[in-house]
């Protein structure tokens, strides 16, 4: 019989040790009812109950393969979202913390992405010269916009060949919300930087002019994340004149500068598998959130490398953050109880989209 939900609060003051203590009792009375879904930034001490590891995309299709009725995904709002339309019928995505956003999702909105199209159609035919492709790091509905206009979802590691999927059907791309990530697969695709125009959406028509507008074949949305933003090329510069031998990896979310002086780009399972894949006794300069950074550091160290985050202050996800003990320990009790807390749910007609969207993207990957 359901029982009455457990309130937040008595969790807010409890001290982690406890926490920790209720978390185990509440997974072990969970068994296989539940599935914990630790993302790569998660911190360490919410990470360690993690029963699967990865990036969001990874996580979620990982999770719909289980017959776990909850999902709970130590993440953020749109991971969440993903977890809720890739999963079976019978299956929760829960977010323990309802406030753990996205600051690069949050860039690019509904309301703003529609109102971009209608300044499009003023100068051009938006829906027969632009394909959207939006990063994964996005709202369902923006995904569902792609979906019911001919676009595309694109991760890290497949943007370049999501692009040219765009690209052999209409002549013009509109990239949302990472700038970064669209300049950089732009550069590799061999598309000028003069022929990638930013698009500010809080700017009548982007801030460009039509002829600008008609010139871009890579329209790049003004957002980007407040993590990967802080690298700088002189970090970069730093480390090579204090390890000339050193080897420098760099998230494509870095800036274009950061990007083109790294000896490797790639997405956070890139990024991973290299270091670890790499000789003993090698050095490397990191440009992507602490967290992932310093777990990897302590994963090699033992093979003589050494792992060095790119920035010199203290830099992680703060949203990703606000998952704590306390909070997966409430949501882990009132799940053992049968309540259902914290439950993300796409509408089904935009759900439905947004897994068109998708399911495009896996086809083409």
């Amino acid at each position: 019989m359901k029982t009455a939900s457990i309130n937040f609060d008595k969790f807010n003051q409890l001290q982690d040790a406890a926490c920790h203590e209720r978390i185990r009792i509440a997974r072990a009375k969970l068994g296989q009812r539940a599935v914990i879904l630790g993302h790569h930034y998660q911190r360490a001490d919410v990470y360690q109950y993690a029963d699967l590891t990865g990036d969001s995309l990874k996580l979620s299709r990982l999770a719909s393969q289980t017959d776990a009725d909850y999902i709970v995904f130590c993440g953020v709002h749109f991971m969440a979202e993903v977890a809720d339309f890739m999963s079976k019928p019978h299956q929760k995505a829960i977010l323990p913390d309802l406030a753990a956003g996205c600051s690069m999702a949050d860039m690019a909105n509904l309301a703003k992405v529609e109102r971009c199209w209608r300044e499009l159609n003023e100068v051009l035919s938006a829906d027969e010269m632009f394909t959207p492709v939006t990063y994964i790091n996005s709202a369902a509905d923006l995904k569902a916009f792609c979906g019911d206009h001919g676009g595309i979802v694109c991760t890290s590691s497949n943007a370049e060949r999501i692009a040219q999927w765009a690209f052999a059907r209409r002549e013009k791309i509109l990239f949302f919300p990472d700038q970064h990530l669209g300049r950089w697969t732009g550069y590799k695709m061999g598309i000028p930087l003069d022929e990638m125009m930013v698009w500010d959406p809080d700017l009548e028509m982007g801030g460009l002019t039509p002829e600008q507008i008609r010139q871009a074949r890579l329209l790049l949305w003004k957002g980007h994340c407040s993590v990967h933003q802080m690298f700088q090329p002189a970090h970069i510069l730093k480390f090579r004149n204090q390890h000339p031998d050193g080897l420098v990896i760099a998230h494509p979310e870095c800036s274009f500068e950061v990007c083109k002086q790294s000896d490797f780009v790639g997405s956070t399972e890139l990024i991973v598998k290299t270091i670890k894949e790499a000789a003993p006794n090698t050095r490397w300069l990191v440009g992507t959130e602490l967290n992932l950074v310093n777990r990897l550091a302590e994963e090699v160290k033992l093979e003589g490398k050494t792992v060095q985050f790119m920035a010199p202050t203290v830099c992680m996800c703060s949203t990703m953050q606000r998952i704590d003990p306390q909070h997966l320990a409430w949501v882990l009790e009132n799940l053992a109880e049968d309540n259902v807390v914290n439950q993300i749910k796409v509408p089904d007609h935009e759900a439905g989209l947004a897994r068109l969207a998708l399911d495009r993207m896996l086809k083409a990957s």
